[in-house]
């Protein structure tokens, strides 16, 4: 069976990394989204390394054995490109194939349009590139969800984060479950005087594509940390429209991969993005959606997903 190792890498962006790998081939770096880490990727890192790929997950900027600095400022779309291609150049200095799910496709998506001669394919899984909007997008998503939708919420100082670390394994259950194809597709929008979680129910039971190891595993990834890091990505989102002017509709060369499951609440609002995905990603070779799959599409479809990548990979 093929062994995943463990390591910590001093990306060329200076930040040191923690990554998780496995396979010697043509690299295949893995970029999880929130609240997650390496943990995510832990279906495809054997696959791919038993497909002839270096597979290569790492915790990013923030999150998990990683950690990050203080200055919320230090997590904008800049430094995650920046970490991005640094691993890159650490991992051998040659091209790669980038996959991102979650938060993990916007930087993704955004290493590709910023550094093409770094990038040999982009994989975008649940959300799409979304062309920069002509204005900043925290006022927009409050004027349309409302001042508790998670992403404003996550504008206000220390309360996100606190609300995720009280009971780090219960955020884990309640938001794996919350937003699968198994849950109840609840959008993550705070009830009047509470918090994000509080639109999560506990699960009478895990599905079956999660176990409590598997709950375990990521409290323990996040001992030596906080979810401070993780909640200061969406902090720079106002801060990203700024810095990205230069990119303001520029189209991603690359080819390119979407995979979406479509109970994804994610997805299915943004299906215009999505439908006119080509026009900003040319070389799209398909877009592919996963029957009754929710919004944590490599953990859920561990297979297809995987089939999905090897095919996208080998025609390259």
């Amino acid at each position: 069976m093929t062994e995943i190792t463990h390591r910590f890498v001093d990306a060329q962006s200076g930040l040191r990394m923690h990554v998780a790998e496995a396979g010697e081939g043509p690299l295949v770096l893995l970029l999880h989204g929130f609240p997650e880490c390496w943990y995510s990727w832990r279906h495809q890192l054997t696959a791919l390394a038993d497909a002839g790929f270096h597979a290569v997950a790492p915790d990013q900027r923030g999150y998990a054995r990683t950690g990050g600095p203080a200055d919320p400022a230090a997590y904008s779309i800049l430094h995650l490109v920046g970490d991005a291609v640094g691993l890159i150049e650490a991992l051998g200095g040659g091209r790669a194939v980038v996959v991102g799910h979650d938060w993990g496709a916007p930087v993704a998506w955004h290493t590709a349009q910023m550094r093409p001669d770094k990038v040999r394919g982009v994989v975008g899984m649940s959300v799409p590139h979304r062309p920069r909007t002509s204005t900043p997008p925290v006022a927009s998503m409050r004027r349309m969800f409302g001042d508790g939708f998670y992403m404003v919420r996550f504008q206000e100082p220390d309360a996100p984060e606190a609300e995720f670390d009280r009971d780090r394994a219960a955020a884990f259950r309640r938001m794996l479950y919350a937003a699968s194809g198994d849950g109840p597709g609840t959008a993550l929008i705070a009830p009047e005087g509470g918090g994000v979680l509080d639109a999560c129910p506990e699960p009478e039971k895990l599905p079956a594509w999660l176990t409590e190891d598997d709950i375990a595993a990521y409290v323990a990834e996040y001992a030596g940390s906080d979810f401070t890091g993780p909640i200061n990505w969406y902090r720079n989102l106002d801060r990203n429209w700024d810095l990205t002017a230069a990119w303001h509709r520029a189209q991603i060369s690359p080819p390119a991969l979407y995979i979406a499951g479509d109970r994804d609440l994610v997805a299915t609002g943004a299906t215009r993005a999505i439908e006119h995905l080509s026009d900003f990603v040319p070389n799209l070779r398909d877009t592919v959606w996963l029957s009754g799959c929710g919004h944590w599409t490599q953990q859920e479809r561990p297979a297809e997903v995987n089939d999905a990548l090897i095919a996208f990979l080998r025609a390259l």
